[in-house]
Parts: C-alpha cells; structure tokens; sequence
C-alpha cells in the first residue's frame, strides 16, 4: 500500500478529536447513502413503468409490419406470399385491412377503426391474451371490439337480433355533397354480431373492431390481394435488423418495413425523454448533496493540519498530501454509494417479492431491478465524488504547511 493510501485509510478510521467534525462526516456519508438509494429507487421505478407501459405495445404489435409508403392500401401477389411462407427468417405473418368507420349501436354511435384480419393475426401478436370476456370470433360475420367500444355503445355482445351496425363510405371519385350524404347509396353498411372484448389500455380499447379479412375487404370493395399491412413474427434466432433487410429485398422500396419500436415511436421517446429527466434531476440534488464532501473534506483538512505539517516536514511531497485526502474523499462516496445502491436494492426487491406498494388493490406498483441501474448509479456517485475530492483536496498550498 503507497503512502498516500495508507494515511487516508488511518484518517477514514480514526476520530477526530473534534466532536463536530465527527458529527460532519456521519452526515456526509448518511447523505451520500441516502442520495444513491434514492437514485437507484428512482431509475427502477421508472425502468418498471417503462416495461409495463410498452407490454402493450408488446401484445398488439408485431415484430416487424409492412404499410404503404404512400396511400392506405397495397396488392400482395400469391406467389410474394409463397416467397413469405418459405423465408426462414419469418416464423409467421399475417394480413390486415384496415379502415375508418362509423359504428351505430341501438342510439348511440361511435367513430373508430375496423380492422380485418386473418386466421393467423394470433400467432404474430398476443391479441387473444387480451379478451376480457367472450371469445376470439372474427371469422363470418363476427367481430371482436374493445371494451371502451362496449362501454360506449352499451354492450352490443352476442346481439343477434341487434347487431353492430357498421358504415363507410363507398370508395370511388364522385363529390361529397348534401344530397350525396343523404343517400343510403353514398354508403356502404355491413351488421356484425359482437363475440368477444378485449381490454388493452384506453386508447386502443375505444379504436379498433376486429373482424375477418375476407369479410371486411367485400365490405370496403376491395380484392382479395388488397391489404393495409402486413405482420410479421421473426424467428427467435434471427435479429429485426437481418429480418427487416430480408423483407425490404421481398417486397420492395414501395413499402415501409418498420420494427415495433418504430411503430411506438413517441412512446418510446417519451418514456426515454422522462427517464432521462428524472435522472438528471436527482443527478442535481446529488450534486448539491456532494458539496457536503467538498465541506468534509476541508474540515478534515484544517482538523489534520497539524498532521500535515509534521509529514511534509517529515518529506511528504504537497502532491501527496493532497491524494491523501483526495483518497478519502472517494473512499467515503464510493462506500456510500455502494451502500446506498445495497439499500435501494433490497427496497426494490422487496416490492418485487412483496408488492407493498400498490397502485391499485390488485395492481403492484411496477419496478425492475437492472444491473444497468446499478452501475448508472454507482458510476455517478464515483465521479461526482471524484470532482468533489479533487476540488476539497486541492485547497491544501504550501502556505497553509508554512
């Protein structure tokens, strides 16, 4: 062990002769523990509601899903199909159209999205995870909506006798006018008997009525080749990336490929921006909070003086002088952070484990424990200890030894 090492660590273990510089240094360290838990609380709480905020889009996206560059609708051929089918690349993929439409229920109305999908919608997204209650039946004249549709509607579930009325406007050139809205030929209108509702989050819930592919395309005047887009489900041994340039190859420049995070963009964004936030105010308090190292260190500089004098008179370099308390000062906040790290753990664990903290009765407050967290935090506490020392450490002059 050097020199410098040495005293630091008999000064970090003996005590001060005076009781206030004692009663300054517990502070200092109870402040640096206190600072890192709380950083370390902070960050996995809002890793927490990161994931649980993106399992939706986990459960109603795919992978990977193709739309038109341009307009609302694009022509898949058979044989583009076969060429899917036979990619090792893609495990599944699934067809869809999707329109705007006006609901009518009995009364009440409401305006949101059909979406028509095929037999294999299931095994590219967790939709059928979702279902509130009833069954998955889009297939015929049955269809799926959400329980915000419901809500608003007043439950058209398994009407026969008054089923969901759904309406669009036939497609084609001719000029939307008074008259023109006021003929039942302006539009286009299909009965649906509601099977099943499923319940995602609010947005979504009050957007989408799923119903079968072939079906919504007679309703919407559109061929069988006709598509919205289209989903994939990538093979667990092959990467978005490799995958997306595989498609991009198949179908064209004419289409977007775009990864899930692509199609949650903002969500993304989002959460990132407020994550980043957090992180850099509670990184503030903890810079105000170091600056009780900064006093500390000083502190124990001007108690040592004495000390100091003896050991440069003894030999000691001024640049060893001063690593010796700038060695205490990141001893004392790399220590600190580490048990304060070791706190923050145990009370997110805890809530793992134990879910004490509730957001609702039968919702647990969300967390994650992450290694990343874990050296986010310490790495802070080491470099702001690290300027900290460095300034306390850089008062000690050779005036002050004279």
């Amino acid at each position: 062990m050097n020199f410098s090492a040495y005293i630091a660590k008999r000064y970090l273990l003996s005590k001060s002769g005076q009781n206030a510089v004692n009663i300054i240094n517990f502070i200092t360290f109870l402040v640096i523990v206190i600072g890192s838990a709380a950083l370390f609380v902070v960050l996995s709480a809002f890793s927490g509601l990161k994931t649980f905020s993106l399992q939706f889009t986990n459960t109603f996206d795919p992978d990977i899903k193709a739309i038109p560059a341009t307009g609302k609708f694009f022509s898949i051929t058979p044989e583009t199909e076969q060429i899917l089918r036979e990619n090792p690349d893609i495990t599944s993929f699934s067809k869809e159209i999707e329109e705007r439409v006006y609901l009518s229920f009995r009364d009440k109305n409401h305006i949101a999205y059909i979406k028509g999908v095929d037999d294999t919608y299931l095994r590219v997204t967790g939709m059928d995870s979702t279902l509130y209650f009833g069954n998955w039946g889009v297939s015929g004249a049955s269809a799926v909506i959400g329980i915000g549709i419901f809500n608003l509607l007043g439950g058209p579930l398994n009407n026969f006798n008054t089923p969901l009325n759904v309406i669009t406007l036939k497609p084609g050139e001719q000029s939307i006018t008074t008259q023109a809205l006021s003929s039942k030929s302006f539009y286009n209108q299909m009965p649906l008997v509601v099977n099943g509702i499923y319940a995602v989050e609010d947005q979504l819930d009050r957007k989408y009525v799923f119903a079968s592919l072939p079906v919504v395309q007679a309703f919407l005047e559109k061929d069988g080749n006709m598509v919205s887009g289209i989903n994939f489900k990538v093979s667990e041994d092959v990467t978005e990336e490799k995958a997306r340039n595989t498609l991009k190859e198949i179908l064209g420049d004419h289409l977007l490929i775009l990864t899930r995070r692509e199609l949650n963009s903002t969500l993304y964004r989002m959460l990132n921006t407020e994550n980043l936030a957090t992180y850099l105010i509670f990184t503030l308090v903890l810079i105000i909070a170091l600056f009780n190292v900064v006093g500390a260190i000083i502190m124990i500089i001007l108690d040592k003086q004495q000390n100091s004098k003896t050991l440069y008179a003894l030999g000691a370099t001024l640049p060893q002088l001063r690593q010796i308390y700038f060695l205490q000062g990141i001893i004392v906040t790399t220590f600190g952070g580490i048990i304060g790290v070791a706190i923050g753990s145990l009370l997110v664990i805890s809530q793992l484990a134990f879910a004490w903290l509730k957001i609702t009765p039968s919702l647990a407050y969300p967390v994650e424990y992450k290694i990343g967290n874990v050296a986010l935090v310490i790495a802070t506490i080491i470099i702001l200890g690290f300027f900290s020392a460095k300034i306390a450490s850089s008062r000690i002059s050779r005036e002050m030894l004279a």
